[in-house]
């Protein structure tokens, strides 16, 4: 087999056809190759054992469920920043440039949580100082939320094969 082969991309699908994760081709033989995975769709060309030819798999479907539970995204500057859509919570502006904003500053016991963390444009972040909103007299548009789980992120600015399209029609391929 060719490292360039069996690293290629094999979408893997859970029992109920939910997308689960990218394995690559030679994780998704051995699970077809010991009966935990049914072949759904092929890719091109066949990777040779001393025995047989398989055909290369471009998305299989794990022969049990797999119950995954929903991890909270983790809390880091892109995040927040994408959360927030790059966008000064305080003024409104949509800027590349932003810094992090804690609510209730630190140092006033404030925690670095979802709740607490806002994007801030650099103008808005040095007018609010160390004080909170209320008296820097600026406003939140909104209460602060974590952002919600997203079970497919692991699609998201990724490129997506072609045949993987039926299996998950959300994503588009960019």
């Amino acid at each position: 087999m060719k490292s360039q082969v069996i690293s290629a991309p094999v979408l893997l699908l859970n029992q109920n056809y939910q997308p689960l994760n990218v394995c690559t081709v030679r994780r998704a033989v051995v699970l077809l190759g010991i009966g935990k995975a049914e072949l759904l769709e092929k890719g091109q060309g066949e990777v040779h054992t001393p025995s047989q030819a398989i055909p290369i798999p471009s998305v299989i479907r794990l022969m049990y469920l797999i119950k995954r539970p929903l991890l909270q995204r983790r809390l880091s500057r892109k995040e927040v920043f994408q959360r927030d859509n790059y966008t000064c919570l305080y003024c409104g502006r949509e800027t590349k440039q932003l810094t992090l904003d804690h609510v209730m500053p630190r140092y006033r016991g404030g925690p670095h949580t979802w709740e607490n963390v806002v994007s801030a444009c650099i103008s808005c972040n040095h007018r609010k100082a160390g004080r909170t909103p209320q008296e820097a007299g600026m406003h939140l548009p909104g209460e602060v939320r974590p952002p919600r789980v997203n079970p497919y992120s692991l699609f998201t600015n990724k490129p997506i094969q072609d045949e993987w399209h039926k299996f998950i029609p959300w994503v588009s391929n960019k």
